[in-house]
């Protein structure tokens, strides 16, 4: 299923695609030299933004659920991916242990994690499932609409190595973010690869720092293709320590968002966009029970008052202090069957093995589709999305306009390589 686009199959964006299918020579040169300096997250989903007169990521994940969304066309890309990263950090790896989210066991999230077991049984190795949530005392089962089973067992702590019972892994692959902190458990382990690593999870990473990492690729992107690398990178800004119980806060808030909007006004209008500019305000980090709040006009913050202190969670009790992200937001021209869509990709090491586009038919292009309610729809992959089709019109080739957003992901990816060297703790620093 091809996504219809809203926009003419003129303009900036199919400018864009031109020069990216030009130039792709020198993009694929780019990033292998790129991996020759860096290491790239052991695996990733990117959400990308195509607002026909620019293509940006909004949201770079490095526990990447939603795995089952993958079509049989694209395993075998994953399987391969899968492999090529297991024997660049272990070739001898016999047995991978996955940890999960803890408190996750709706079907969805467990049938992510039956695909991912999947991928990684195909790819050579035993996979378990080892929980890390304290409610997971046995071992569990749960069966998904398809019948398949997905077992969880209560992870065992040695003195310096991790597993379940009767079962010792080399690997321990996280598909838990951390939010709610690094429990002990997964501390001082030196004699098993644990990846991503523990900051990679949210309890250290911020998504200022991604985008202050993505900013630099982009421009470096931009200088290659002889574009302006505003149409590949949202705007943003951080606001650091925000009480938002303190009116004051709220006060300065509101300056941060208005200098944002005036940025990005002078953007649409160099470039002629005759759209409303707005600003997504969220957590810099993933703190729990907060929310998002778009922002069109600096002025609705200090009329809204209390509403904001609702949407973002706090309360006018006395909130304790948070890190915002304030991000240009990026529409969405794609739709399918009417709806909304927007596209999520998906990648293991350095390769992209697939992804789907979030649906959701009741917001609009400037609104966020991660929400309850959203469907998914497998992205178009007849042909191959890595490679492009030669003499193919910009905005014509489904492969083309795929291929695209594979480049602006893997810029992702990279930022967030740079990210978690810049905050390795184990890094060496030189004076």
């Amino acid at each position: 299923m091809v996504p219809h686009l809203v926009t003419a199959l003129t303009g900036p964006i199919n400018e864009l695609e031109q020069r990216v299918l030009d130039s792709m020579p020198a993009i694929e040169r780019w990033f292998r030299l790129e991996w020759m300096e860096h290491t790239p997250p052991f695996y990733s989903s990117v959400d990308v933004r195509n607002a026909g007169f620019k293509l940006a990521p909004v949201a770079t994940n490095l526990f990447p659920d939603g795995w089952h969304h993958l079509t049989p066309e694209m395993m075998p890309l994953a399987v391969q991916a899968a492999m090529a990263a297991i024997e660049k950090i272990c070739p001898e790896a016999r047995n991978l242990l996955l940890i999960p989210e803890n408190r996750s066991t709706s079907t969805s999230y467990l049938s992510s994690l039956a695909q991912l077991r999947r991928i990684f049984h195909m790819a050579g190795l035993n996979v378990r499932l080892g929980s890390i949530d304290p409610a997971i005392k046995k071992t569990t089962s749960f069966t998904l609409e398809n019948g398949e089973s997905v077992t969880l067992e209560p992870v065992i702590r040695g003195k310096r190595r991790l597993g379940v019972k009767d079962f010792d892994p080399c690997t321990i692959l996280l598909n838990n973010d951390l939010a709610a902190g690094v429990p002990g458990i997964l501390e001082e382990i030196h004699e098993q690869y644990l990846l991503p690593p523990l900051h990679a999870g949210w309890t250290t990473r911020r998504k200022s720092k991604h985008f202050k990492c993505y900013e630099e690729v982009a421009k470096r992107m931009g200088k290659l293709l002889g574009v302006d690398p505003w149409l590949i990178n949202p705007l943003f800004d951080k606001c650091p320590q925000v009480n938002l119980g303190q009116v004051s806060a709220l006060e300065d808030l509101t300056g941060q968002v208005d200098a944002l909007l005036a940025k990005v006004r002078r953007k649409y209008k160099e470039y002629g966009i005759k759209e409303k500019p707005f600003i997504v305000i969220k957590a810099d980090d993933a703190a729990p029970g907060l929310g998002l709040l778009i922002v069109r006009d600096a002025a609705d913050l200090s009329a809204l008052g209390a509403r904001v202190l609702e949407r973002l969670g706090a309360d006018k009790a006395g909130a304790r202090t948070h890190d915002l992200l304030l991000q240009e937001g990026v529409l969405t021209r794609e739709r399918i069957n009417d709806a909304v869509a927007e596209p999520v990709v998906f990648m293991m090491d350095r390769y992209v093995v697939g992804g789907f586009y979030r649906i959701h038919p009741d917001t609009g292009v400037d609104e966020n589709l991660n929400l309850p309610g959203s469907s998914f729809v497998p992205l178009a992959f007849k042909h191959s999305t890595h490679l492009p089709q030669p003499g193919s019109k910009p905005g014509a080739s489904a492969p083309n306009r795929f291929y695209m957003y594979g480049v602006v992901a893997r810029l992702a990816m990279l930022a967030a390589s740079y990210e978690l060297e810049a905050t390795d703790p184990d890094a060496e620093v030189y004076a």
